[in-house]
């Protein structure tokens, strides 16, 4: 038995950004509209909403969102009763966006619904309806069921998770991506990779996941390249956007792995970009759970699918698990996200790392139980720990 959620409705492909102020009316006049760190790329849009006869209220994101950073647009969501959330930008634009949209019509404090370092109550009402226009290609956050916040005071990153967190319309155009730099096109790339490849080998894998699955691998293997090369490859702009909008689905049904697992609790001791930080780990974990799953009696099935994803991302009829591996780690150091080495821990810090990993939410998607070595041992081959 498996289910499938996503959002009510999807609007994929050039030019769908000119729907936006039709899409935005339906739910009202009054709207709040979150955007990232360029709040150029918004002004037409915003323009374009008030044209359709809204009042728009701005909140800018220029960071990963702390839990304070969703406090203050709680505030200014209720001041301007707000009826609707609009959010354009990157994963921490639409993650805040969704956050607020949906707190803000249920009772409590934030900390009451955040999971491992808060209560991981249920949001128990519909949010604000919320929609969402990514300018990247990584998150897949427009179909998430979840927000990603930074916690300082824990030094870590945890997620405010349910079904009312799923935006009302993703509206998903690739044109948006086409300005966004070398350095963000590979980091976000990154991300979707690795959303569409620990969903595929995740213990909760289910059929349409994995049908998603293995075509965003090769769409990614065919496109970040390119993409990172040539900013203006519409084909390859276009088919990362569908990677990332097939990750977002494919997490959020068949959940992630130890990339992300580790991800967040690093991204809160290091103060680095999430995409950054799962690039760096995607080879190295994979290559962990390939010896894992080797060390223990029942890991054939999943190893299967480890070859799988090395045949999509080489072209090769014959690659290996480790092949593949060894390929996702080539274009990691050649879009320049490899590299974490530099970056110093002390033995506490990596401790602490382990202990939060472990008990993440995304962890528990991991095809083979890690140990607290094991993890400790990826964490070693990406950081320097003093």
């Amino acid at each position: 038995m498996f289910e499938f959620a996503t959002v009510g409705r999807i609007v994929f492909g050039e030019g769908a950004v000119e729907q936006l102020p039709e899409i935005v009316r339906r739910y009202g006049r009054r709207v709040m509209l979150v955007v990232g760190s360029t709040r150029d790329r918004a002004t037409d849009c915003a323009a374009a909403i008030e044209h359709a006869g809204c009042i728009v209220a701005w909140w800018q994101v220029t960071r990963e969102p702390t839990v304070e950073d969703v406090a203050d647009g709680l505030a200014l969501v209720r001041e301007h009763s707000a009826e609707v959330v609009v959010a354009m930008g990157g994963g921490s634009a639409i993650d805040a966006a969704k956050a607020i949209a949906a707190v803000a019509t249920n009772d409590g404090h934030l900390l009451d619904y955040l999971e491992v370092i808060g209560k991981g109550l249920a949001l128990v009402r519909p949010g604000l309806p919320c929609v969402a226009v990514p300018t990247t290609a990584g998150t897949g956050a427009e179909v998430t069921r979840n927000a990603v916040l930074d916690v300082p005071s824990h030094a870590t990153k945890v997620s405010l998770r349910g079904e009312y967190l799923l935006p009302r319309v993703a509206l998903v155009d690739p044109l948006l991506t086409v300005s966004l730099p070398a350095a963000a096109t590979a980091a976000t790339g990154f991300d979707a990779l690795a959303q569409v490849i620990e969903p595929f080998v995740s213990n909760r894998a289910t059929p349409i996941t994995d049908a998603l699955g293995r075509a965003g691998i090769e769409r990614a293997a065919k496109s970040l390249r390119r993409a990172y090369q040539n900013g203006s490859d519409i084909v390859a702009r276009h088919d990362m956007a569908l990677v990332s909008l097939w990750g977002g689905m494919c997490l959020t049904n068949a959940r992630l792995g130890a990339v992300h697992g580790l991800a967040g609790p690093m991204g809160g001791q290091l103060h680095r970009p999430h995409g950054a930080l799962c690039a760096a780990l995607l080879a190295p974990v994979m290559r962990a759970n390939v010896e894992a799953l080797r060390r223990r009696a029942d890991g054939g099935a999943t190893l299967d699918r480890y070859v799988e994803i090395a045949r999509l991302v080489t072209g090769t009829s014959v690659a290996s698990a480790e092949d593949g591996i060894a390929w996702i780690d080539r274009l990691a150091t050649e879009l320049g996200v490899s590299q974490l080495a530099g970056l110093e821990i002390t033995l506490a810090q990596r401790d602490d790392i382990v202990e939060l990993a472990l008990r993440a939410s995304s962890m528990q998607g991991n095809p083979v139980r890690l140990t607290t070595d094991e993890v400790s041992g990826i964490i070693d081959c990406v950081l320097k720990v003093q």
